[in-house]
């Protein structure tokens, strides 16, 4: 695993501790689902077994990944932060070329949602407004075609 530091925001390094804890919760449970489909006789030809099995290691990759991340946290408040430049945890008021606004927070790639206005930085939107200012336009290639943005407002809550 790479050592460099993973940006997030406070409420993703909180999600990602309550899903570490659930996962470690589940454990036993599994231990337990292996050890019973084991009292059922033949393992090869045991869907249960399998199943628990297949389960146990997928439980064991995603709290091996998630104590990676938390260990390699870098947690960014955003209200501590200021400027003109819009870095992450900024959240960035823009307007499309429809004259549409929009308004997206920059986050870590596990908080991303677009939904609910929360891009990854390092999504292709993120890079190009990475360093830039308001008034500046940027653009972007996405898979539905290019799309043209101007910045109308950096927040940093």
């Amino acid at each position: 695993m790479a050592s460099e530091k993973v940006p997030m925001l406070a409420e993703g390094y909180r999600l990602l501790e309550e899903e570490l804890k659930r996962l470690k919760v589940e454990r036993p449970e599994i231990v337990d689902a292996i050890e019973e489909a084991r009292a059922h006789g033949d393992l090869s030809e045991n869907a249960e077994y399998h199943a628990a099995k297949e389960r146990q290691g997928q439980v064991e990759a995603q709290i091996s990944d998630i104590e990676d991340r938390l260990a390699r946290a870098l947690v960014i408040d955003p209200t501590t932060l200021s400027g003109d430049k819009v870095v992450f945890g900024a959240t960035v008021n823009l307007v499309d070329e429809d004259d549409k606004p929009v308004r997206y927070q920059l986050v870590g790639q596990q908080e991303a949602n677009a939904k609910d206005g929360r891009i990854s930085y390092n999504s292709p939107l993120g890079r190009a407004l990475i360093g830039r200012q308001i008034g500046d336009e940027v653009e972007v290639t996405t898979p539905s075609g290019d799309r043209y943005y101007e910045i109308a407002g950096i927040e940093f809550i």
